[in-house]
């Protein structure tokens, strides 16, 4: 499966050298890299994060079974209607292996593993979530935007202990009628019940962002990254 290089972005006034903390943002079903650029590039300013590298990666164009084979970039095939009865365990897998490449790179360029985030929207969400559980190294925090958790039943045999006390951001529109609130909201509870340290975020949105979570996430991006 194809992969094309993903877009990275930082502070045009920061030198390299300088750069300390690194962001791996996904993008939802049917989107690109370049859907969360504008919000990477609000975030690198001043007084946020411009230390930061924000890396978004764009997923590989698959026929969607969902939505009747149509070929879209996404992170895994999507069987029927959310919440599902079967997932493609192969196609999260095999984003998760991507996302970890995608993190090494970065702790060869000098990041440790403990400032780079995982972030992702959507199916994003879902890959970053899932990959972030089971990565065997302290990462530095998760951003889980309006989405749920994959795989769940596998959860508790497959987490790696590194990041059992990562912190989790999760948020969601309390309108959205993609993956509903209630389904997010279950996925908050597993993991809770698992003692993960989630903190919990509702909006008056349907699937999609908006400026006061913007706001959030810069403030949880500033105290993981501190």
């Amino acid at each position: 499966m194809t992969h094309n290089p993903p877009l990275e972005l930082t502070n045009p006034n920061i030198a390299v050298s300088k750069i300390n903390a690194s962001v791996i943002w996904l993008h939802g079903l049917g989107a690109d890299g370049y859907d969360f650029e504008p919000i990477a590039q609000q975030l690198l300013q001043p007084q946020y994060l411009p230390n930061v590298r924000f890396i978004l990666p764009h997923a590989p164009d698959m026929a969607v079974t969902r939505n009747n084979g149509y070929v879209m970039p996404a992170w895994y095939d999507i069987y029927g209607i959310i919440p599902v009865s079967r997932e493609d365990e192969a196609g999260i897998q095999a984003s998760q292996h991507t996302i970890n490449a995608l993190i090494q790179t970065e702790i060869d360029r000098g990041i440790a593993s403990e400032r780079i985030v995982l972030a992702g929207f959507s199916q994003g969400g879902a890959v970053a979530l899932h990959t972030a559980l089971r990565y065997p190294q302290r990462l530095g925090g998760i951003l889980a935007l309006s989405t749920y958790l994959p795989l769940h039943d596998k959860l508790a045999l497959e987490a790696n202990a590194a990041n059992a006390n990562t912190p989790i951001f999760m948020a969601h529109g309390i309108f959205d009628d993609v993956i509903s609130l209630e389904m997010s909201q279950i996925s908050r509870n597993l993991l809770q019940n698992r003692r993960y340290l989630v903190t919990w975020h509702e909006y008056k949105m349907a699937h999609s962002v908006c400026v006061d979570e913007i706001a959030d996430i810069a403030r949880f991006l500033q105290q993981v990254l501190a």
